[in-house]
């Protein structure tokens, strides 16, 4: 069955550095909360290796459609991620407390 396949997951540079500002960022406030945030990004991530497909697809105007799908991480996050054959690939981790209306005009 296809619920008990694992998939390799794959953290882009560009999403690496994103939660690395992220994380320096928070750090400045907080370093006790930027350790469990940390964890808790991270929990989440590895978490595609199994039906990295339960979460819905990133629809937006000029994004490919049923390309990138998003998980939605406690509060302020979200990972846009692609399953291609047997690899997850975390390309971009946004906070979404942030103004992004440029990414998705």
């Amino acid at each position: 069955m296809t619920e008990n396949k694992r998939y390799k997951v794959i953290v882009s540079d560009r999403a690496k550095r994103i939660l690395g500002a992220h994380i320096r960022f928070m750090a400045q406030v907080n370093k006790e909360a930027t350790a469990a945030k940390k964890k808790e990004i991270m929990t989440a991530m590895r978490s595609l290796c199994q039906m990295p497909q339960r979460f819905p697809f990133f629809e937006e105007p000029y994004i490919t459609p049923n390309k990138y799908h998003k998980m939605f991480i406690e509060k302020w996050d979200l990972v846009l991620y692609q399953i291609q054959d047997d690899t997850v690939y975390v390309e971009y981790i946004l906070d979404c407390r942030k103004d992004y209306s440029w990414f998705i005009r």
